[in-house]
Order: C-alpha cells, then structure tokens, then sequence
C-alpha cells in the first residue's frame, strides 16, 4: 500500500489509466477482428472496405493516444490490406 499522498493519488491515477486503456485495446482488437472476417468472407465487397477503412482509423487514433506504437500500427494496416488483397486473389 502507499504511504505518501502523491503515491496515493498515482495509484487512482494508474487505475483510471489502466481501465481506458483497456477498453481501447478491446475495442481495437474487436474491430480489426471484424476487419478480418469480412477481408477473409468477400475480398472486394464495399462492406470490407469499410471495415478496413474503420480498422485503419482506429489503429492510427491507438498509435496517436499511446496505446500502441507508430509502427505497429503501420504493420497492422499493411497485414490487413495484405490480407484482403490475397484473398480477392484467391477467389
């Protein structure tokens, strides 16, 4: 347990923190997810798309808040679109 007043309130702190970013992380996770499935069900179709352009939204405001590194984002973008591009090749 804390013993300082500045301990005390860095434990609320990281607490608050630690609850945001995890809602933010689960929020990513669900749509780069769904970025996935739709990329794996119909490659060319305006639903992927969107899904895609969503994911790539979200990943970039994550980059930007902290949540995860610049070029970890990069490389999720270029999976995903990696990823839609092999299967339209395959179908």
């Amino acid at each position: 347990m804390p013993h300082t007043m500045s301990a005390k309130k860095r434990l609320r702190q990281n607490a608050r923190r630690r609850a945001a970013n995890r809602a933010l992380r689960s929020q990513l996770r669900t749509v780069v997810r769904k970025a996935r499935e739709t990329a794996a069900k119909a490659p060319r179709d305006a639903a992927t798309e969107q899904a895609l352009r969503i994911a790539c939204s979200e990943l970039d405001k994550a980059a930007r808040k902290g949540l995860i590194k610049k070029n970890e984002a990069d490389r999720r973008k270029a999976r995903l679109a990696l990823l839609r591009d092999r299967s339209a090749a395959a179908k």
